[in-house]
């Protein structure tokens, strides 16, 4: 995504980045995985799934999904079923 494009968010992202197991994700985090996927797919919803490598939280994958418009963020999570 280009970096001038601006990242919205869903009410859904906003409810769930309240609770304690996704309250330490940083914005900067999201945004590395917005920009720079290691992976990425599409669901068959239209939404994108990305995710990429965060180092500082010991090299875990973080999951970003996108809606159809690719600048929206719906959900972030650490996903531990992840295999790159």
């Amino acid at each position: 995504m280009p970096k001038d494009k601006e990242v919205k968010f869903t009410k859904y992202f906003e409810e769930m980045q309240r609770r304690p197991d996704r309250a330490m994700i940083r914005m900067q985090w999201i945004q590395q995985v917005v920009e720079n996927p290691e992976k990425e797919a599409v669901q068959q919803d239209g939404r994108i799934r990305r995710w990429a490598r965060v180092e500082e939280m010991k090299g875990r994958y973080l999951r970003v999904v996108l809606l159809p418009d690719g600048q929206t963020v719906h959900n972030a999570f650490f996903d531990r079923s992840f295999k790159p």
